[in-house]
């Protein structure tokens, strides 16, 4: 009994220090992206990925790094190659999630519209109806999901400037999403809560006229 006892304590332990371990550097790769150290980050997010076979979060994130990233590069042979990598992580995060993840779909449509933001003439046909499909798809499953409603929201916003029309007709989204995010409780430290600052900063260059 005793024996039993002492290994069932070394496997909580055990257990204990492997999640620890996880939430470091979770969080390291967490700090490295607020310093501005994006590749170094998504690095380690894909580390991290390689370890925990089983949670789509790091490779998730280390995706996400790289598409925000991509939508201040000018040169399209980095563009690519910064890219092409989030997209492997993109669908690596799809392996380890369960179907229907609306925070990998926002990211996804993130990930073209990068590459609309970098030449809409050519990438514009190619895939705004990929963006279209993923923001309506994820509307339906999680259509209180801030970052949902927010990525809609911009995608219109700049879809109805590119076209001509008034980016100010979709502010009420951008509103609705700010009060979406005060209440949002994310599933554990990891997940996705982030987001509230990027709508703040829209509805203030966009609405606040």
């Amino acid at each position: 009994m005793k024996k039993l006892l002492v290994i069932i304590c070394f496997l909580i332990g055990a257990a204990t220090f492997a999640q620890t371990d996880y939430e470091k550097g979770m969080q390291k790769a967490f700090d490295l992206w607020e310093e501005g150290k994006n590749m170094e980050a998504s690095n380690l997010f894909e580390r991290i990925a390689n370890a925990e076979k089983d949670n789509w979060l790091p490779s998730f994130y280390g995706a996400q790094v790289l598409i925000f990233k991509a939508f201040d590069e000018k040169d399209k042979e980095k563009l690519t190659t910064i890219l092409n990598r989030a997209l492997n992580l993109l669908n690596m995060a799809k392996t380890f999630s369960p179907e229907n993840n609306v925070e990998i779909m926002v990211a996804e449509a993130q990930y073209y519209s990068a590459w609309i933001a970098f030449d809409g003439m050519t990438y514009g046909m190619k895939y705004a109806g990929k963006v279209v499909s993923l923001y309506q798809k994820a509307s339906i499953l999680a259509p209180d999901n801030p970052r949902v409603v927010m990525g809609k929201a911009e995608w219109d916003m700049g879809s109805a400037q590119f076209m001509g029309g008034d980016p100010s007709d979709y502010c009420k989204d951008v509103e609705r999403a700010i009060v979406l995010f005060g209440t949002f409780e994310p599933e554990t430290e990891f997940h996705p809560s982030g987001g509230l600052d990027r709508a703040k900063e829209v509805l203030e260059r966009t609405c606040k006229k």
